[in-house]
């Protein structure tokens, strides 16, 4: 017994609803079959790869967001480094600078105006020699901090970086370091 009999021998309510309404069963059957399939594909080949690039997109920004957190840790340590390298290079300054204070005070009882020059001429070189060192140590800052922020720039952006981006990117960090 098909479904249309059935219908109309359940005491002609249903089958005379779908008279008035002018329902064809055979076509209101295939149509829902069809919105079935066209359901399964959209789910199979067009829903479901969606979610997989999204999943795979917020993969990718949470790793570029670890990256960014290590280099952020990275560049404090550089800083911290930087930081105990100066603070060496002045104590190391200062003892110089004591050493030949000291050194003047002995020379003086024999040669005063020998003494006070020479004392000069150290505190002086070692002023010029700690100004040397510290110039070295920001250039070396600048330089690491540049790459560090060419890398993360990279990570983070997702695209290989031409010579001319990592150039605009190096000076953009050296200028902000010596602000």
């Amino acid at each position: 017994m098909t479904l249309v009999h059935f219908l109309a021998a359940d005491g002609g309510v249903v089958a005379e609803t779908a008279k008035t309404f002018g329902l064809n069963w055979w076509l209101f059957i295939s149509q829902c079959i069809s919105f079935i399939i066209v359901a399964f594909l959209l789910q199979k080949f067009a829903y479901q790869p969606i979610l997989a690039v999204l999943e795979v997109r917020r993969a990718k920004i949470a790793e570029g967001l670890a990256d960014a957190a290590k280099i952020k840790e990275q560049l404090a340590d550089a800083q911290k480094t930087s930081a105990e390298i100066l603070a060496k290079a002045n104590a190391e300054a200062q003892k110089m600078i004591d050493e030949a204070r000291n050194a003047a005070k002995v020379f003086a009882d024999k040669q005063t105006q020998q003494a006070i020059a020479e004392a000069e001429q150290i505190v002086a070189k070692a002023r010029h020699a700690t100004a040397l060192e510290r110039d070295k140590v920001m250039q070396d800052l600048r330089v690491e901090v540049s790459r560090l922020v060419v890398d993360t720039t990279a990570k983070v952006v997702g695209k290989v970086l031409t010579a001319e981006d990592h150039r605009r990117l190096s000076e953009e960090a050296t200028r902000e370091l010596a602000a």
